[in-house]
C-alpha cells in the first residue's frame, strides 16, 4: 500500500521505526522495525495516539477521563474500581472519533482493500511492549474485522480498553501515573491455519541458547490467552534442532467463519492431539524470532502466523521477566511439566509416580510425589514428600489446600505429569511458578522448604479485626499457637479422620464394633488443638467428606454412591441428617474435648436449607453437647441460599457465621473450584461474589453475630482482605504463614477507615 505521508495522524507500518514508540506505542513501532529488517510482516497503518487524544478532545470528555483515571490509579476497592472502569469507557464510547481522524482512518483502510479489507486491530498503549513493561493480552485485540463502521467500532473499543480494572491496576503497579493515551494497529488479517508465540529465550528459567515455541490450530488468540493447551516446542538456536517437544491437547480453534466473525470449532480427540508444527515449520518460525532478536538487539517474545504455508510475524516485542526467573541464565533445565502455582517453595527429589495411597510406603523421604489427584487419605504420603504435582485439580483442591498447610511446594493441573515425569528422575519443582523443570536447582535459602515453620516473631500492632488461621494437622497446633494469632477460625476434620480411622470407612470401623478407636483419635487430636491455642477459640468444622473421597478409603465401595457431580453431592449438613448414627460419633468426641476446653466452637458446613439446619442442630440438642454451657454454634455460608435464609438460621441460635469463599464462589459463578481447565474463571473477587460476601457481613452485622471468611482469597489477596474489613467482617482465617501479613494489610486498611472517618 501507498505511504499516508501526507496525513497528519495514520502512518503506515513500513513508515515506522522504534523512536516512533511514544506516538505509534510499543506494538506499531516494533511491528516497523520487523518491516525495516526485512521480515514477513502483514501490510497494514497505525493510528498515532493523537487519534485518541483529538477525539476525546473534540468529544468533550477528555478531561474528566484524566481525572477519573487518575483517582482509579489509587483505588484498591474492587467494586470502586469497576465502577470508575465502566464510567471511563462510556465516556471514550461517548466521544468515539472525530469527523477528521474517521475520514482519515477510512482513506488509509480504503487503500488496504477498497474498503472489504480483513483486518486485524491491535491496541498499542503507550508504554506498553516496552522493555520495562508489557501490558500482553490486557488490552484488546479484535480479528476478523471488515467494513468501515465495523472497523471505527473495533478502534473505539481498542481506545476503552485502556480503561479495563485490570489495566487500570497494571498501570498503577508499575508506577505509570501519566495520562493514557493509545495507538492502533490495523493490519491485513492473516487467515492463520496454525499460530503461537516464540521466546527468544526460556522464560521459565532465563537461558538464551534456545527458542521456546507455542503453537495451535487457527488464530493465536487461543494460545495467547491460554484457552488451551498449545504444543510446546524447545529448539536449539545454534542447530535449530529440537530439543524438546511436548504436544498440548487443543480442544478448540478459531477461525473465520461464514457470517465473517471469529468462529468457534471444537476438534476431535485425534486433531486436539494432533502435532502443529512440522519439522520445516519449527525451523521456519525458529529462524524468524532469531532474526528478530538479532534486528533488536535483546531477547524478544514474539507472534507467529502460518497461512498457505507462508510463516508471518504479526507482533514482537522485548521479554520484560528475564531478570525474575529462579534458575541462573547458565543452566539448562528443561520445563517438563507446567500447571498451576498451588504452594510456593523450591524442592530438588527424585520423581515417585503413585496411582492409589495405598502405594504411599513406596514414597521414599525427599521423593517428589506426582499423582493423578489426591484426597485425604494421602496425607501420610504428602507429609513425606519434598513436593507434590498432580495432573489434575485447582488452587483450592485438597492437594494444594494440604501442600499449603505443610509446607509442601505444590503445582497442581499439570494435566500429563503422570505420563511426562518418571519415577526416579531428578527434577525441581517450584511451586510459585508453578513449574517442574529437570535437574536439581539450589534454591536461594530464603526459599528453602526444609524450613517448615519456625513461628513469626510478635507483631506489635493490634487490630480490631480477628485474624484466625485455617489448620488441618494435630502436629503444627503448637507451632502456630506460638504465632501471634487469635484463634482457629477453621479446624477442618477430614485429614484428622482420615488419619483416626487409618484410611478406613467410618462404616467399616461401625460394623466391626470398633468406633470407640475413632471417638477416641479424634478426641486426642483436636483436644491437642484446643488445648495449644486456649483460651482463644477454635471452630471445629464438621466433617464434609466427598461420596468420592468416602469411596477412596478402604471399604467406601459398599458404602458411597456414586455421583456425577460429588462436589454439589451428598455432602454436609444433608448427610449428617441422613446418618446420624455417624454424625453422634463425631458430636461425642467433641462433647469430650471441650470438658478439657471449652474454646472449642462447632460449625455445620454446607447447610443449603432451613429444614436441613432444623433437623441437625436437633442432633446437636440430643447429643452430650447440648449439656455443655458456652457452646459457639456456626454455619458455613458455602451455599448461595444463605443469603435468603442467614435470618431464619441466626433466629434458630446460630452465633457464628463462616464464609467459605472457595465454595461460595464456585456455585455463584458455576465453576468447578478443582477444575484446571476452567482455573482462570474461579475469582473470589468477582463482582458477584463479593456482593454476595457483603449481604452475609451486612445480616451478621445487624443481627449481632460473628462473621468469619476462611477461603484461600484473603491469604494471597491483600486487596481482598481490605475489601472484607470495609464490609464490617469481624474476623478473617487466613493459611497460618500468610497470618503475619494478613494483620498487616487489616491494620492498613483500618487506619485508612479511621482517617476517612475523621475527615
Amino acid at each position: 500500500m501507498a505511504v499516508l505521508s501526507d496525513v497528519t495522524f495514520i502512518r503506515d507500518i513500513s513508515a515506522l521505526t522504534i523512536a516512533d514508540a511514544e506516538e505509534a506505542g510499543g506494538k506499531g513501532a516494533n511491528m516497523g522495525e520487523l518491516v525495516a529488517a526485512n521480515l514477513p510482516v502483514p501490510p497494514g497503518f497505525v493510528l498515532l495516539r493523537d487519534c485518541y487524544r483529538e477525539s476525546m478532545k473534540s468529544g468533550g470528555v477528555h478531561a474528566e477521563l484524566n481525572a477519573l483515571h487518575r483517582e482509579a490509579l489509587d483505588v484498591t476497592d474492587t467494586a470502586r474500581l469497576t465502577e470508575l472502569s465502566e464510567r471511563m469507557k462510556g465516556l471514550v464510547r461517548k466521544a468515539g472519533a472525530n469527523d477528521e481522524v474517521r475520514r482519515e482512518i477510512l482513506d488509509a483502510y480504503h487503500a488496504l482493500g477498497s474498503g472489504s479489507a480483513v483486518v486485524a486491530v491491535r491496541s498499542s498503549a503507550t508504554g506498553e511492549d516496552g522493555a520495562d513493561a508489557s501490558f500482553a493480552g490486557m488490552n484488546a485485540t479484535i480479528t476478523n474485522v471488515t467494513g468501515d463502521d465495523g472497523l471505527m467500532d473495533a478502534v473505539v473499543r481498542c481506545w476503552m480498553s485502556l480503561f479495563s480494572p485490570r489495566v487500570i491496576t497494571y498501570r498503577a503497579s508499575r508506577g505509570f501515573r501519566a495520562d493514557p493515551a493509545m495507538a492502533v494497529v490495523v493490519q491485513q488479517m492473516i487467515h492463520s491455519e496454525k499460530a503461537g508465540v516464540a521466546f527468544t529465550a526460556d522464560p521459565s528459567n532465563g537461558a538464551q541458547d534456545r527458542v521456546v515455541i507455542e503453537g495451535a490450530f487457527g488464530l493465536g488468540e487461543v494460545v495467547v490467552s491460554g484457552h488451551v493447551e498449545p504444543d510446546t516446542y524447545i529448539v536449539s538456536k545454534e542447530t535449530l534442532q529440537p530439543l524438546d517437544i511436548r504436544l498440548g491437547y487443543k480442544s478448540f480453534k478459531i477461525v473465520r467463519g461464514e457470517d465473517g466473525h471469529d468462529a468457534v470449532v471444537d476438534l476431535d480427540e485425534s486433531q486436539a492431539n494432533a502435532r502443529v508444527l512440522t519439522e520445516e515449520e519449527l525451523r521456519s518460525i525458529a529462524e524468524l524470532a532469531i532474526a528478530t532478536e538479532r534486528h533488536n538487539g535483546c531477547p524478544q517474545d514474539t507472534e507467529w502466523a502460518i497461512a498457505e504455508g507462508k510463516a508471518y510475524l504479526v507482533q514482537a516485542r522485548p521479554i520484560t521477566t528475564l531478570g525474575h526467573t529462579t534458575p541462573p541464565a547458565a543452566e539448562k533445565h528443561l520445563v517438563l511439566a507446567r500447571g498451576l502455582a498451588a504452594a510456593p517453595g523450591i524442592a530438588s527429589g527424585k520423581v515417585r509416580v503413585l496411582d492409589t495411597p495405598d502405594k504411599g510406603a513406596q514414597l521414599q523421604d525427599g521423593e517428589i510425589l506426582v499423582a493423578q489427584m489426591t484426597n485425604p487419605d494421602w496425607l501420610p504420603t504428602i507429609r513425606r514428600a519434598s513436593a507434590l504435582v498432580t495432573d489434575t485439580g485447582g488452587m483450592t483442591c485438597h492437594a494444594a489446600i494440604v501442600a499449603r498447610e505443610l509446607g509442601v511446594p505444590c503445582v497442581v493441573g499439570t494435566r500429563t505429569a503422570t505420563r511426562d515425569l518418571h519415577d526416579g528422575t531428578t527434577v525441581t519443582v517450584d511451586g510459585a511458578r508453578g513449574e517442574v523443570v529437570s535437574g536439581r536447582v539450589q534454591a536461594k535459602p530464603a526459599a528453602s522448604v526444609t524450613d517448615r515453620g519456625a513461628p513469626s516473631k510478635p507483631q506489635s500492632e493490634a487490630t480490631g479485626t480477628k485474624v484466625y488461621v485455617n489448620l488441618a494437622m494435630p502436629e503444627s497446633a503448637e507451632t502456630v499457637a506460638a504465632q501471634p494469632v487469635d484463634g482457629v477460625g477453621l479446624l477442618r476434620a477430614e485429614f484428622i479422620l482420615t488419619e483416626a480411622l487409618s484410611n478406613r470407612h467410618p462404616r467399616d470401623l461401625i460394623a466391626r464394633g470398633e468406633q470407640g478407636i475413632l471417638v477416641d483419635k479424634l478426641a486426642a487430636a483436636v483436644g491437642r488443638i484446643a488445648a495449644a491455642f486456649a483460651p482463644r477459640p477454635v471452630i471445629y468444622r464438621a466433617s464434609d467428606f466427598r461420596t468420592n473421597e468416602f469411596r477412596g478409603l478402604t471399604g467406601g465401595e459398599t458404602y458411597e454412591p456414586e455421583e456425577h457431580n460429588p462436589m454439589i453431592g451428598y455432602r454436609g449438613c444433608y448427610r449428617y441428617v441422613n446418618e446420624p448414627d455417624l454424625f453422634a460419633l463425631e458430636l461425642e468426641a467433641l462433647a469430650r474435648v471441650r470438658e478439657q476446653s471449652p474454646n472449642l466452637g462447632l460449625m455445620i458446613p454446607f447447610v443449603r436449607t432451613k429444614w436441613e439446619l432444623e433437623a441437625c442442630l436437633a442432633l446437636v440438642d440430643a447429643s452430650p453437647l447440648n449439656r455443655q454451657r458456652g457452646l459457639h454454634r456456626w454455619v458455613m455460608a458455602e451455599v448461595p441460599s444463605i443469603v435468603h435464609w442467614l435470618p431464619e438460621y441466626i433466629g434458630m441460635g446460630i452465633d457464628g457465621v463462616s464464609i467459605g469463599s472457595n465454595d461460595l464462589t464456585q456455585l455463584v459463578l458455576g465453576v468447578d473450584r478443582d477444575s484446571d481447565v476452567c482455573a482462570e474463571l474461579f475469582d473470589e473477587s468477582d463482582p458477584a461474589v463479593l456482593d454476595a460476601i457483603g449481604q452475609i457481613i451486612g445480616t451478621a452485622r445487624k443481627y449481632g453475630i460473628t462473621s468469619s471468611l476462611c477461603g484461600q482469597a484473603p491469604s494471597t489477596n491483600p486487596a481482598f482482605a481490605e475489601h472484607l474489613v470495609r464490609m464490617g467482617i469481624t474476623s478473617i482465617s487466613v493459611n497460618p504463614d500468610a497470618a503475619d501479613t494478613a494483620r498487616r494489610v487489616i491494620a492498613a486498611a483500618e487506619r485508612r477507615l479511621l482517617l476517612e472517618a475523621a475527615r
